[in-house]
């Protein structure tokens, strides 16, 4: 069939005699009127043979295309009229080919076409089945209409509705259309994601230093670099401000999650360059992973919410697993944040002093300051638990001038050869005045600017570093030493030793732990960074030896002084006074001769499983390879067992050691770090496998797992005595 249509002898009488009107009466020809409707732009006609192949396209179409008609009719018509690409287009653009199949009407269906010169244009494209006198299918007949004006700019605007238009991810909207499509999917397939948020470190300083130019500038290449990392395995979005969210389908390896998180905070950590200044952020990362943390947006978005302020509160820089543990610290926090205001203000809190000793002389170089905290409800609050509620308050400035004043006061008291550390948080560190307060607790105390160190971690150089380096000239210009503590552990600071800033670099504990293991690398970073230390004139500590083959190590490797129980725990003031008065001013070494796999004490309630039957136990400590627990008798050596750690975390163990009504564990694999000083399982059983069992998911909790009704139909006679379990809190 020809393309275009056939004039008919009416139209060209008509044409002959421009100006006339119609006989009145006349029906306009059907071609004629056609045709007037193409060349008014009302619209193309195209039309199909029962095999689908082009038949016919109009000339208005083919101009639209810029084509000729040999080079469509006869093909398919899928090869002119194609899906909508693009991810915004609605499901009902994308199945023109499921429509033809099943001789649908197709009603303002919308399809890309492209031009001879490679351009894309979208048509809406009616169109209806034509059926012969015994139903046979003959075709289609259809018209079209050139809408690419109008769907570009809906297009647009879709775009923006879902896309951050600073950095091009993902906004807040679409992630959580995106998460909650993928969990209502995932539910009926079984599946597991997982949701990663995280906020940037010290980006407001970047912001106030720099100006918001440059901190836009710095989003953008955050976005970038986690974009780098994430690369197929997930979508990367941006909610707002400096908040950015990770979703990662089908993953639920908590090793896995964990290298990520580790390798997008060392990512973030490393300099940038942002118009011709440099500038380090960092970030913390929060975890949560569907089914087990939730099975709905906003209750998996809650849970990694959790996480990310549990990251955030232990230590900024790293990450940290969701657990329903964290609900309850969480409501602990907000009372002890309360009580510590209150304590602050009394003056509760107290200085205890820790020596660092010279391993080959055991002659103490230095003390340094730590603060500690007993509170009447509470007891002994741990460092790790108020120093982070402090962090994100004004507290810690207030505390960092307390504990500054006080150490250089009672460091007057000692001999003169003997130096006071000082911690100083970044808050305090770059806070205007800084110089001021150290200069005062100086002038009051009388303590001599050499004998004064401060110890400063790494964090201290997020943000503007120009206005970093006017701070450290300020305190050198006072004769102050400069400590870099936990060296290797938080941002990127090598290239900034070269400035001759510090005096000292502490070498974080995190290396001197397990360093005597078989395989172990870290005896090789410590040496690297003693030699380092040597080359720039720099004193070395290592931090934490409690093991007399850790402190062999470390003074073979050079370390020029030792920190840890090895030598002596914290000490009061009265009792560092009392040590130099005495004959024992030496801290001689003691400890137990080899390092131990590091474990967690801790008090809770847990499961055993053996055999048909389910106990109650108190997990008394815990590390990566093995346990304690107690509350059973009667448990014999060799006993295969398995542990139940809560929320689908079922570790196999077998009983190696026994006494009245305690064993200890071995596991048959490895636990991993959950991040923040804790231990996981890598993989969990998951909450479809217990409701298999029996189970609702609803609710499931603690200790829920697939055996759980064996509890109330025990098949066989219990092998073990259960007694009464009595810990802390329980």
């Amino acid at each position: 069939m020809a393309l275009g249509f056939r004039r008919s002898a009416r139209e060209d009488t008509r044409d002959s005699n421009k100006g006339h009107s119609a006989p009145t009466g006349a029906r306009p020809d059907r071609s004629a009127v056609l045709g007037e409707v193409e060349e008014l732009g009302i619209g193309m006609f195209w039309a199909t043979d029962a095999e689908d192949k082009l038949t016919f396209l109009s000339q208005r179409a083919l101009a639209d295309l810029g084509v000729e008609a040999d080079t469509l009719i006869g093909s398919p018509v899928v090869k002119l009229f194609q899906d909508v690409e693009d991810e915004h287009a609605t499901t009902a653009q994308r199945n023109l080919a499921f429509k033809l199949r099943a001789r649908s009407k197709l009603d303002e269906q919308i399809v890309q076409v492209t031009t001879a010169r490679g351009h894309t244009r979208w048509w809406r494209i009616n169109g209806r089945p034509l059926l012969d006198a015994q139903g046979n299918f003959q075709g289609y007949r259809g018209s079209a209409v050139d809408i690419s004006a109008q769907y570009a700019y809906e297009t647009q605007v879709a775009r923006q509705s879902q896309v951050d238009e600073l950095t091009g991810l993902a906004n807040r909207r679409k992630l959580k259309e995106r998460l909650t499509a993928m969990l209502a999917a995932f539910r009926v397939s079984q599946r597991s994601c997982a949701l990663m948020m995280l906020d940037l470190d010290r980006f407001k300083q970047v912001n106030d230093t720099m100006g918001h130019p440059a901190g836009d500038e710095l989003l953008k290449q955050v976005a970038s670099r986690l974009q780098s990392i994430v690369k197929d395995a997930g979508e990367v979005g941006r909610l707002g401000g400096d908040e950015f969210q990770v979703l990662l389908p089908d993953m639920d390896d908590r090793g896995a999650l964990g290298e990520l998180a580790n390798r997008i905070v060392q990512s973030i950590s490393q300099p940038y360059q942002i118009n011709g200044r440099r500038a380090i952020i960092g970030t913390s990362v929060g975890i949560a992973i569907a089914p087990y943390d939730g099975v709905e947006a906003d209750e998996l978005t809650r849970a990694a919410d959790m996480a990310l302020y549990s990251a955030k509160e232990t230590r900024s820089g790293i990450f940290c697993f969701f657990t329903s543990e964290l609900r309850d610290a969480a409501s602990k926090t907000a009372k002890i944040g309360d009580r510590l205001r209150d304590a602050v203000d009394k003056g509760d809190l107290r200085l205890a002093y820790q020596p660092l000793v010279n391993p080959e002389t055991n002659e103490v170089k230095c003390f340094e300051a730590l603060l500690r905290w007993h509170d009447e409800e509470e007891g002994n609050i741990s460092p790790a638990h108020f120093i982070p509620i402090a962090e994100n308050d004004d507290l810690i400035i207030k505390l960092g001038e307390m504990a500054l004043r006080q150490a250089c006061t009672d460091a007057m008291a000692w001999p003169e050869t003997v130096r006071v550390a000082v911690n100083v948080s970044a808050k305090q560190f770059v806070r205007p005045g800084f110089k001021k307060t150290v200069a005062g607790a100086l002038e009051a105390s009388g303590l001599p600017p050499q004998r004064l160190e401060l110890e400063i971690t790494e964090s201290v150089f997020v943000g503007d570093l120009e206005s970093v380096d006017a701070i450290f000239r300020d305190m050198k210009k006072l004769g102050v030493r400069l400590a870099l503590d936990d060296f290797g552990t938080g941002y990127s600071s090598l290239g900034y030793l070269k400035h001759g800033h510090f005096d000292k670099i502490k070498i974080d504990q995190s290396f001197v732990r397990g360093c005597t293991e078989n395989g172990d690398i870290n005896p090789a970073i410590i040496a690297a960074i003693v030699a380092l230390a040597k080359a720039l004139g720099m004193e070395t500590v290592a931090e934490g030896v409690e093991a007399m083959d850790e402190l062999q190590l470390v003074r073979e490797r050079g370390a020029d002084l030792v920190q840890g129980y090895i030598f002596s725990k914290p000490m009061t003031q009265d009792e560092v006074i009392a040590r130099f008065e005495g004959e024992n001013a030496e801290f001689k070494p003691s400890g137990p001769p080899r390092h131990r796999s590091e474990r967690i004490t801790i008090f809770r309630k847990v499961g055993l499983i053996h055999e048909d039957h389910y106990y109650d136990v108190i997990l008394r400590n815990l590390s990566k390879t093995g346990a304690r627990i107690n509350g059973l008798a009667g448990v014999p050596v060799g006993t295969d067992v398995v542990l139940d750690l809560g929320h689908g975390q079922l570790v196999v163990s077998k009983v190696v050691n026994a006494t009245e009504n305690s064993q200890g564990l071995k596991f048959e694999t490895n636990l991993i770090s959950d991040g923040t000083g804790g231990f996981m399982t890598r993989h969990r059983i998951s909450p479809y496998s217990l409701a298999e069992a029996g189970i609702p998911l609803a609710a499931l909790g603690a200790g829920a797992f697939p055996l759980a009704k064996w509890r109330e139909a025990n098949k066989s006679v219990p092998k073990f005595i259960q007694l009464e379990l009595s810990a802390p809190g329980l």
